[in-house]
């Protein structure tokens, strides 16, 4: 009966806000994204995005998680940045990313990419996003 309460405060801590005002739970709280799309940032997402995400991912179509067409349309870049680079707690602790892991059974899995590993993955979302 104890583990009941702690999962009852764990649950307190998911709370559903609007998925373009989510920052998500992680390292990244801003990332400004005002200027123009970088394309060498975003050839370099390209690669990483080639070597650690398609196992998983295809931007067109679902396979294990998510096509990731237009994800910066519908999630803040932070919320990206931080569901990369965080994961586990992002989906014990942020509503959508738990949304996520119901609606694909599957958890995303850490690749533990740095802070500019991950801001090249979110300029070839962006470039790919605005094609």
């Amino acid at each position: 009966c104890g583990g009941d309460k702690k999962t009852e405060k764990s649950k307190e801590k998911i709370v559903e806000i609007d998925p373009m005002q989510d920052k998500g739970i992680g390292p990244i709280t801003s990332v400004d994204i005002s200027g123009a799309i970088d394309d060498a940032l975003a050839s370099e997402g390209a690669i990483f995005f080639e070597t650690k995400c398609t196992a998983c991912h295809k931007m067109d179509k679902r396979k294990i998680g998510p096509a990731l067409t237009d994800v910066t349309k519908r999630r803040t870049p932070e919320w990206i940045m931080n569901m990369i680079m965080n994961p586990d707690e992002m989906v014990k602790e942020n509503a959508q990313a738990r949304q996520l892991l119901i609606e694909y059974s599957a958890p995303m899995a850490n690749q533990s990419l740095t802070e500019s590993e991950t801001r090249a993955i979110l300029e070839y979302f962006r470039q790919n996003d605005n094609k």
